[in-house]
């Protein structure tokens, strides 16, 4: 879910230090960047291939070419050219600006100055002038140029703080360090110049968390991760000035490597608008055919009869293969090329809607709620499932140290004799302590005395929360520690540590520093065996003043235990009890742990260590069996607890999502009991449920057996830890874990991994077929987000990776309520209703066309003229947005809503819009109402008040049914070239009268003429002159 994108086949960078001429040969990218997509002459041709290739775009393109053609065209060419112009343009302007954009910022970055040391001197050059393996100088304020390898900084230790807001959204500063070897160079731009150390790395990459490479210098090799490097994108703070080399220019850098194009996500009403719009192009087709069979009927029974007034003779035929193109081109109305460019109008409605609602703002962050997206509103309006993370999506993630068990005692709480809690008002007083934290809380004395006793055990419990962490403190004032941790717990940890007495005062990459009691007191660090998703633990390994060697661990209790001495399996057994205690009471756990290490053992496990961290292949899988050797046989400490409360309003949103028959399943990395806890605490669980059914055997048979075996019938819920879960995913398990999942009206998985949550997401998506939403707002929880039809972010204090990687975000879980069952509903009923009224117009238009082809000898003529046509469609189509949006304005506005409250009942959402039986039978309804009338007119006009041709056409009926005409031979046609038809002459009833009675032009001298038929018996296919009578004699002869 996270995969390393390689760009080329570089499978490594080498490169040296201030040597421009062999960096250049490896053509490696400048640091030039380009994020436009076309230049003033591939612009007109690439956009319009880009166009061309939306299936409504190229069907009117096809229009336009039968338009062309005379014989098919019944349509002057503009009633085309016209709305598929006005369509293109209009993209064309928003891509063409969309792009100026990006030439324009592509320019001002790619001319910014920077310092460059070229031939020993500081020159100032343009951005894209930077070559790989130069020296560059940043000042303060300044945005780092390209992905920079740290070589040193003004600040004590070779530190550096950057600004990343840039590349992950996080305001708070992260702090680099470059290595001491590098450091020694300062500024000095004479050893900077003679600086010739050599860089062995990954390839270009889009991994933000991660760098793998060596740096060699004078012979030695030093291992280079992430915190020696500065990504461009970053922004330089409180820092003078500091130097980097540079590694990646350009489109290598990170930055760009992650600038890729994300996953369109797509509606279910995107995916029935595309079988509509299929649907009716079949249906289209099928019009066609049939007009154009009944025109070759009406040619080959009634085309005859005018055959004598054509100057070429009636090909049936031919003329029906014409009628089906102008058929075509006539009834296009029916295919909605406006229909895409409305919807999008109305999701950008919608989202505004979003944007602007005062009831989503958190005020306390400033925080409104964002629709990072247009295209998923009406979906909300169908959510089935929602995936939320629990910690800082359900609780506040502002965590305070609570509880702790030490050596088997716990702290935190005051029973009396008999064993009952005793509730504790009075605050601890630190002020023995000069350097404490005058926001910490705590309420248990007894735990301060302790300490200040000397007890050794408790001692080297806070000793190791003081040591074991990744925190950088920041001191502006004599005894002001700031701490910038990575996680809450971490900095809670810390603080708690230092308030009891054992102050975290500084750090460099060999050393820590730490106030122990009121004495100070520097430890040598050896190594740091960092935390990760999989490990689930961290340590430290430290050389006292003393000399002796310890390892410092904490983590989770189930990684921990297993590791243990089984010297303390008694220990373990009371501290399993209070850890119970303290997760059946919502805090977050983890247990500690220490272990003396031989010196000999160090040295050799130390060459060990360096030969894997400088390694460029499988440096990870190395150092994670280098550290699973020496994280065994230790000696637990205790356990710590940390309180995490809820957020405002979760239990009441739960409740009535729930309400609204949406499934919410909790995927969380704490331990059981505090997962079942929370969910107590939410309303999840509850005590009326028949029972909360437990997933949690250590084999994918038991866990197959415990799974078959559930029966659940009424009111359940079921907990599954993140061992017995992986079992449960593989192929053959999956579909028996989703079945139990679904019969429980709750599920909340615990100790998950990232990759787990996501496919927990992606199993419910490939087999029930229903919308899901992911919630969570840690850098955790992106997997899942990603992985999710809609994923929300919330802006929390894990910083902004899931806000950045999701298509809605806001500040509380409880602000969900209101995004689903109300901008869900509204935009998904909005959008219903508008593409029942979008498709009943464009029926209606064309229907009418189909309906006069009846009456017009099916010859493709416009039953409605060209310019009203167009008028009504526009008219129709931008007034009734405007009255759209106009009206569901005011009538979802609050005042409106205060005035009539009970006229605005939850109704619930349909599955799509023609799901809804009344649709169609308003449809039936109103077709028949429309045509019934007209068809029972027009035969009433023909039986009580039939025109000339009404007569004369019954006569000839009549004749024919009389008397049986003899078999005449069959006349021989002219082959025909024009372009006229006789559909075309003869399309009206009465549309050639005034030119058959006509008598200065048809009334002539009588003449022999040629014979046109053979047939005797007809008045014209005699030789005799022809003579035609006015309409007023041929009625005074009838009467």
């Amino acid at each position: 879910l996270n995969d390393v994108v390689f760009p080329s086949t570089e499978e490594e960078r080498h490169l040296r230090a201030n040597d421009r001429e062999l960096n250049l040969s490896y053509k490696y990218s400048d640091n030039a960047i380009k994020t436009s997509k076309y230049n003033i002459f591939t612009f007109l041709p690439l956009n319009l291939f880009e166009q061309f290739q939306r299936l409504a775009n190229a069907y009117f393109l096809f229009l336009l070419c039968l338009q062309s053609i005379p014989e098919v065209s019944s349509l002057p060419w503009y009633t085309t050219v016209v709305p598929l112009v006005l369509v293109l343009s209009m993209t064309m302007a928003k891509d063409g600006s969309d792009d100026m954009n990006r030439h324009r910022c592509d320019k001002q970055v790619n001319n910014r100055q920077v310092e460059v040391l070229v031939e020993g001197e500081l020159q100032s050059e343009k951005w894209m002038d930077v070559q790989v393996g130069d020296i560059v100088k940043l000042e303060n304020n300044q945005f780092v140029t390209a992905d920079l390898l740290l070589l040193s900084s003004s600040e004590p230790l070779n530190l550096v703080y950057i600004e990343t807001a840039e590349l992950d959204g996080e305001t708070n500063l992260k702090v680099k360090q470059a290595l001491t070897v590098t450091g020694k160079l300062e500024d000095s731009v004479e050893k900077l110049a003679n600086f010739n150390g050599e860089v062995h790395c990954e390839p270009p990459n889009n991994r933000l968390d991660k760098f793998t490479g060596t740096l060699t210098l004078k012979g030695e090799t030093y291992s280079l991760d992430n915190e020696r490097i500065l990504l461009r994108g970053c922004t330089l703070r409180n820092t003078q000035w500091c130097f980097g080399l540079v590694v990646f220019g350009g489109p290598d850098t990170k930055l760009m490597q992650n600038c890729g194009r994300t996953t369109f996500k797509r509606t279910s009403i995107d995916r029935l608008m595309n079988v509509l719009v299929l649907s009716i192009f079949g249906f289209l087709m099928i019009m066609c055919l049939f007009l154009a069979i009944g025109n070759g009927i009406w040619e080959y029974q009634e085309g005859s009869k005018f055959a004598a007034f054509l100057p070429k003779g009636v090909n049936a035929p031919f003329s029906a293969f014409l009628t089906f193109w102008s058929y075509v081109i006539i009834l296009n109305t029916v295919v909605p090329i406006s229909l895409y460019v409305s919807v999008e109008i109305i999701r950008l409605g919608n989202s505004f809607y979003i944007n602007w609602d005062r009831k989503m703002y958190y005020p306390k962050n400033d925080t409104p709620a964002e629709a990072r997206t247009t295209t998923l509103n009406e979906e909300l309006g169908q959510i089935k499932y929602i995936f939320s993370d629990k910690t800082g999506t359900l609780t506040q993630n502002v965590m305070t140290f609570n509880k702790c068990s030490i050596n088997g005692k716990a702290y935190g709480e005051l029973l009396d004799f008999s064993g009952q809690r005793v509730e504790i008002n009075e605050k601890v007083d630190f002020s023995w302590n000069n350097l404490a934290d005058p926001k910490f809380c705590f309420h248990d004395n007894s735990l301060v005395e302790v300490v200040r006793d000397g007890n050794p055990e408790v001692q080297a419990f806070f000793r190791l929360l003081a040591l074991c962490h990744t925190v950088m403190p920041e001191e502006k004032k004599e005894g002001e520690l700031y701490y910038q941790a990575q996680s809450p717990d971490e900095g809670a940890l810390v603080t708690a540590a230092r308030n009891f007495g054992f102050v975290f005062r500084s750090r460099t990459p060999e050393s820590i520093t730490v106030v122990e009691m009121g004495e100070l007191v520097t430890y040598e660090l050896l190594a740091v065996l960092d935390f990760n998703n999989v490990r689930k633990r961290m340590s430290v390994i430290v050389r006292s003043p003393e000399g002796k060697l310890t390892l410092y661990c904490k983590g989770a209790d189930t990684i921990i235990f297993e590791r243990l001495n089984p010297s303390c399996s008694n220990l373990t057994e009371v501290t399993t009890l209070h850890l119970n205690e303290f997760a059946g009471e919502g805090l977050r756990t983890l247990a500690l742990a220490y272990k003396d290490i031989d010196p000999e053992y160090m040295e050799d496990w130390k060459l060990r260590h360096h030969v894997a961290n400088t390694a460029m292949d499988e440096r990870e899988e190395k150092l994670d069996a280098l550290y699973e050797e020496i994280e065994k046989g230790l000696l637990l400490l205790g356990s710590t607890a940390v309180e995490d409360k809820l957020q405002d309003g979760v239990p009441q949103t739960i409740e009535q999502l729930s309400k609204a028959d949406i499934k919410i399943w909790v995927l969380t990395g704490d331990k059981q009991e505090t997962a079942e806890n929370i969910g107590y605490s939410c309303n999840m669980l509850r005590e009326e449920m028949n029972e909360v059914f437990i997933v949690s055997a250590n084999t994918a048979e038991e866990v197959r057996k415990e799974l078959h075996t559930a029966t659940l019938n009424g009111e359940y819920a079921m907990v599954i830890n993140g061992h017995s879960l992986a079992f449960a995913l593989e192929k053959d398990m999956e579909i028996e874990l989703l079945r139990t999942a679904c019969m429980c009206q709750t599920v909340i998985c615990c100790r998950v991994t990232p990759l787990q949550k996501a496919q927990v997401v992606e199993l419910v998506k490939k087999y029930k077929q229903a919308v899901t939403l992911a919630i969570g707002d840690g850098a955790n929880d992106v997997s899942m987000i990603k992985a999710a039809h809609i994923g929300v972010g919330i802006s929390g204090q894990e910083g902004m990776q899931a806000v950045l990687s999701s298509d809605y975000s806001f500040a509380q879980f409880r602000y969900l309520q209101r995004l689903l069952l109300v901008h869900g509903r509204w935009s998904y009923l909005r959008m219903c209703k508008f593409l029942r009224y979008f498709f009943y117009k464009n029926f209606t238009f064309t229907f009418v066309h189909f309906w006069y082809g009846f009456f017009c000898g099916f010859s493709a003529q416009l039953g409605l003229d060209t310019h009203y046509w167009t008028a009504m469609n526009q008219f129709f189509l931008w007034g009734s947005l405007s009255v759209y949006f106009a009206v569901i304005f005011t009538m979802y506005s609050n005042g409106m809503f205060l005035t009539l409250t009970s006229s605005f009942p939850f109704i619930g959402t349909a599955r799509n819009s023609l799901n809804q039986p009344n649709v169609w039978l308003t449809m039936l309804l109103t077709t028949v109402l429309c045509v019934l009338p007209v068809v029972a007119y027009r035969f009433l006009r023909i039986l009580l008040w039939p025109t000339i041709n009404d007569k004369v056409r019954g006569r000839g009926y009549k004749v024919r049914q009389d008397k049986v005409l003899p078999a005449t031979p069959r006349r021989v046609q002219a082959r025909r070239t024009s372009t006229r038809r006789s559909g075309y002459a003869f399309s009206h009833a009465q549309g050639y009268g005034d030119l058959v009675t006509s008598g200065k032009f048809l009334r002539r001298t009588p003449k022999s003429r040629p014979a046109l038929f053979s047939q005797t018996d007809s008045p014209l296919a005699q030789t005799q002159p022809q003579f035609y009578r006015t309409i007023s004699e041929c009625m005074c002869k009838h009467l």
